[in-house]
């Protein structure tokens, strides 16, 4: 199924702070939005402007980078979807972090962007290397439960029923129902209070 996720390999972004909440993410400003369409520009923007250009999200080195390396309770606060979808927009397709807040966490995985922890040290670790190295490739392998950069192995841990589903394809609720349609209708057409038209 065209909805896998079993391996993400690409460059990544550190971004070193704990209990970076949503509002951070995407300001309540930017919520007008009918669209997501546009979202990515306004990532971290008060953060980005506070530091004048040396946000890692405006740093030359990490323009590219797919993968965001995060510390502990990230995406806490409100439960807006504007969160994860500025962050794709941006570009981000994975995140490693120590811990995520419920909801975002939920946001992401019904957008398939997988969310994987691991301890305090190995996510600084990794932010290091990549602050080292920026562009070194990672792989978060969700099979195996590990990231690989450079010669390094790290486990992490995501739910089994969320890996499952990634590995599945099965995270994509509407592509599972499109790709079912005729046995939707099938089951829809057998109930009295459905009137197809």
């Amino acid at each position: 199924m065209v909805s896998e996720v079993k391996q993400i390999s690409a460059c990544a972004v550190p971004l070193i702070g704990d209990d970076i909440d949503t509002d951070r993410i995407i300001p309540a400003r930017y919520l007008k939005a009918i669209t997501f369409d546009g979202l990515g520009e306004g990532a971290f923007i008060d953060d980005r402007t506070a530091l004048n250009g040396q946000h890692p999200f405006d740093l030359p080195q990490y323009q590219g980078a797919k993968i965001l390396i995060v510390n502990r309770n990230f995406g806490c606060g409100s439960s807006r979807e504007h969160a994860p979808q500025a962050l794709a927009k941006w570009g981000i397709k994975a995140l490693i972090g120590e811990s995520f807040a419920e909801i975002f966490f939920g946001n992401c995985v019904a957008m398939g962007i997988p969310c994987v922890t691991t301890d305090a040290n190995s996510i600084k670790q990794l932010q290091e290397l990549v602050t080292a190295n920026p562009q070194a490739s990672i792989t978060i392998d969700l099979e195996k439960l590990q990231v690989l950069i450079n010669d390094s192995t790290i486990p992490v841990v995501m739910s089994e029923g969320t890996r499952t589903a990634f590995v599945a394809g099965t995270w994509d609720a509407c592509g599972q129902l499109v790709a079912n349609s005729e046995q939707v209708k099938s089951v829809a057409a057998r109930l009295p209070y459905i009137a197809w038209a």
